[in-house]
């Protein structure tokens, strides 16, 4: 047998290599065929059953083009049906055009419909009331303007009206205010100025000024209109005393940016009716206030940008529930960023958890701390890290309730900075002095982050972004985090969870269904994902379909009252009270740019009985406030029941 010499290692290097540019034609000719097998295997992956137990799974929504919009706010109403707001949907043509939307989904059947939308409710505040209704209050009375869109100087004129006599006086849209160099400025709308008062104060008899704020802009286009300084105004057609009594007073007049102003609208949407329905004004116009339920039924507006697009000074106010009324409340005067993060402690304080949504003082009122309501005070809470990164953070209140720790997830720097951060931690408030302790990090830094306490006692988180509003971050043009995890409390660690197929970012929500589900909706970037163009907003909804799911047959509850009282027992008919596990009592949510002051889960005791479980609930209003909550059932392999609707009274 002859033997062949064998190639040098030189020559088999050199052979191998001229195959590389034929096999790398060849790939590169049948791309489309290679990316379509790695897409279907992918598809195939990610639904074994094996990958559906361990991470969930992520499906689409078909939404009817009629009814897709740029989800702003959800809410899961006690119907099971979901409220999706859209108000002018951060559209300006929109606004312009008086076209404000609302729909309606109910995922038991997947239908949608339409609300009649009377203002816009475009970045309003929201809460449920104790009988399931949902307040809505504040939203978009203008938009921004940007100062290379303002031809025409413009600022707040602040009308005074010395004269006690007279009543009222009223100015109609266009009323000319002259300074004294003659340079002119027209009211933007009708203002009405009060008339003065006469008060006596130890003996002597003196004149307070009634006033008005109303914009104003010049008759004439350019800078040669912009006054800078403090200055007061003549009105045009006064003479006489009237003259003297009554002027315009402005800081400044200028071409700097607008900010959106807020409106002072407020309404109830009843899930019954599926309508709105009018309430009396709030004290003050809110644009990105948070509205907090407070243990006795009512509930407190805070922060928000005024009418004028300026930060409201801590002036807060209450909504008196019975009499569907608001009401300044001049003794709770708490300065906070805007969309506040605020939860009930059992004490029945309100924590803010440092969560906020971006307009305020970079300064002043992001302090973390416990705000009591019957004086005033605040005990701040300190040891949090990264501090000056809680802007567009994520904050839960981890279940179960009763333990009172509360978790702040991500967040970045105060503005359009894209600096951001993987930091969590968690506050115990069942300590005497609460501190932040370090809690794991997240995958990656975020801002934007959804998270949903599930009936199992996890928290979902989905979505966001490293950047702002999605945008660059550390030289990729688009920054949104096709991720997700579930947190565990009891373990105190991330696992990760199926990744969706769209990215959320500014102005998404996501929030728990009574079937266990998870759905997901909305998205505002700054950009497109070439990282030049202006972002569209993502109108597709995707639904989650946590791990539990995929585990064997759910535990169910067949009967039981639809009304409990805290601090009693009650009983629910099942057919699997063997393996029942825990039940808990979760508070539905009301979302809006990350922020959910609503959802909680409320552990209930449980013991056997014949023919189903006794449930011990809770006493404390601070635990559990009043309202209606979806009751799960959980068994021992950590599957959750169907949720059952209940009212706490």
């Amino acid at each position: 047998m002859i033997r062949r010499p064998q190639p040098t290692l030189t020559r088999r290097l050199l052979r191998g290599l001229a195959v590389v540019p034929a096999l790398a034609a060849v790939l590169l000719a049948n791309r489309p065929v290679v990316v379509f097998a790695a897409e279907q295997y992918h598809e195939f992956h990610i639904n074994r059953p094996g990958y559906k137990q361990a991470y969930g799974h992520w499906s689409t929504l078909p939404v009817p083009d009629d009814f897709a919009v740029n989800a702003i706010h959800a809410a899961l109403l006690r119907t099971g049906k979901v409220l999706i707001i859209a108000g002018s949907g951060n559209n300006r043509q929109n606004f312009e055009a008086g076209t404000f939307k609302t729909i309606l989904w109910d995922p038991a059947t997947d239908r949608f419909s339409l609300v009649d939308t009377p203002t816009d409710m475009f970045c309003a505040g929201h809460t449920f009331l104790p009988d399931g209704t949902l307040l809505v209050a504040g939203g978009t009375r203008s938009y921004e303007v940007l100062p290379e869109d303002i031809r025409y100087a413009a600022g707040v004129m602040k009308i005074k009206n010395e004269s006690p006599d007279g009543g009222p006086r009223i100015f109609a849209k266009g009323t000319r205010l002259i300074a004294r160099d003659g340079r002119q400025y027209a009211t933007r709308t009708d203002v009405t100025v009060p008339a003065a008062m006469k008060m006596t104060h130890g003996g002597r008899t003196m004149v307070h000024a009634g006033e008005a704020e109303v914009w104003v802009d010049a008759v004439t286009a350019g800078d040669a209109q912009v006054i800078k300084e403090p200055a007061q105004y003549r009105i045009a057609g006064l003479t006489g005393p009237d003259a003297r009594n009554v002027y315009g007073v402005a800081d400044k007049i200028t071409r700097e940016k607008q900010e959106y102003g807020g409106d002072d609208t407020s309404y109830e949407f009843d899930p019954r009716t599926e309508r709105y329905v009018r309430t009396g004004d709030l004290t003050d116009h809110r644009w990105y206030p948070t509205l907090a339920p407070l243990p006795g039924g009512n509930v407190l507006a805070v922060s928000g940008l005024d009418q004028f697009g300026r930060m409201l000074p801590g002036r807060n106010e209450i909504y008196y529930a019975r009499d569907r009324r608001w009401a300044a409340a001049p003794r709770l005067t708490r300065t906070f960023p805007t969309y506040p993060a605020l939860f009930v402690t059992r004490d029945e304080r309100l924590f803010f958890s440092g969560s906020n949504a971006g307009y305020g003082s970079a300064t002043e009122g992001r302090t973390p701390g416990l705000w009591d309501l019957r004086n005033n005070e605040f005990q701040p809470v300190p040891g949090l890290r990264d501090a000056t990164m809680t802007e567009t953070s994520a904050s839960v209140l981890l279940p179960p309730a009763q333990r009172q720790r509360v978790m702040i997830l991500g967040g970045g720097a105060v503005g359009d900075s894209p600096v951001s951060t993987a930091r969590t931690a968690i506050a115990d408030l069942s300590a005497k002095h609460p501190v932040y302790r370090p809690g794991p990090d997240l995958p990656a830094p975020t801002r934007y982050l959804n998270t949903v306490v599930l009936p199992d006692d996890t928290v979902f988180t989905s979505g966001g972004s490293s950047g702002y509003r999605g945008g660059p971050y550390r030289g990729k043009p688009r920054s949104d985090l096709l991720a997700a995890q579930i947190y565990d409390p009891g373990s105190n660690v991330f696992r990760a969870a199926a990744a969706p197929a769209v990215g959320r970012d500014y102005h998404s929500e996501a929030l728990l269904l009574p079937d266990g589900r998870v759905v997901t909706m909305g998205s505002d970037p700054i950009y497109d994902p070439s990282g030049r163009n202006p972002g569209v907003f993502e109108q597709r909804i995707e639904i989650y379909s946590p791990p539990y799911l995929f585990r064997g047959p759910r535990p169910a509850i067949t009967g039981g009252p639809r009304e409990v009282t805290r601090g009693t027992s009650v009983s629910f008919g099942t057919g699997d009270a063997g393996r029942i596990r825990s039940a808990r009592l979760i508070r539905p949510a009301a979302v809006t740019h990350a922020t959910d002051v609503d959802q909680r889960s409320v552990a209930l005791g449980v013991r056997r009985a014949p023919g189903g479980i006794v449930l011990r609930v809770p006493e404390d209003r601070g635990v559990l406030p009043p309202g209606w909550y979806m009751l799960f059932v959980t068994d021992t392999g950590d599957v959750p029941s169907t949720a059952t609707w209940v009212h706490v009274s």
